[in-house]
C-alpha cells in the first residue's frame, strides 16, 4: 500500500498540483498586499480620504469610533471594507490567472485531426451500384 501511495504521489500531475499550490498561495499574499497596501489608498484618497479597510456597519446600538474600537467591544459588525478589499483581490487574482492559462493555451501544440477515412470497401460497392445506376437512365 506504501508502494502505491509512493507511486500515486510521486505522478507529475500530482506534484505539478502541489507546487502551484504552494506557488498560488503566496501569490495570492502578493495580491493582496499590492490591493491592501498599493491600490486601496489612492483610491480611498480620490473618494474623500476614505479608509477602506476600516468601513463598517455597527449592528449594535452603541456608537463605536472605528472596527478596532467595535471589534475590542465585542460588538457586531458588517466589515463591507474588508469585503471590498477581498473582492478586488479576487478580480486581480483571477485576471492574473485568466491571463496565465491564455498563455499557456498559446503554447501547447495543437494537434491537426487525423485525415477522414477513406470510404470502407461496402461503401464502395455502393457507389459503383449507384454509378451503375445512373449510367442505364
Amino acid at each position: 500500500m506504501l508502494k502505491e501511495f509512493k507511486e500515486f504521489a510521486m505522478k507529475g500531475n500530482v506534484v505539478d498540483m502541489a507546487i502551484g499550490v504552494i506557488i498560488g498561495g503566496a501569490f495570492g499574499k502578493i495580491v493582496s498586499s499590492l490591493v491592501s497596501d498599493v491600490l486601496m489608498p489612492p483610491l480611498g484618497l480620490l473618494m474623500g480620504k476614505v479608509d477602506f479597510s476600516s468601513l463598517f456597519i455597527n449592528l449594535s446600538g452603541t456608537p463605536q469610533p472605528s472596527l478596532t474600537a467595535a471589534k475590542a467591544a465585542g460588538a457586531p459588525t458588517i466589515n463591507y471594507g474588508v469585503f471590498l478589499q477581498a473582492t478586488f483581490d479576487f478580480i486581480i487574482l483571477a485576471f492574473v490567472i485568466f491571463m496565465l492559462v491564455k498563455q499557456m493555451n498559446r503554447f501547447k501544440k495543437e494537434v491537426p485531426p487525423p485525415p477522414p477515412a477513406g470510404p470502407t470497401n461496402e461503401e464502395k460497392l455502393l457507389m459503383e451500384i449507384r454509378d451503375a445506376l445512373k449510367g442505364r437512365q
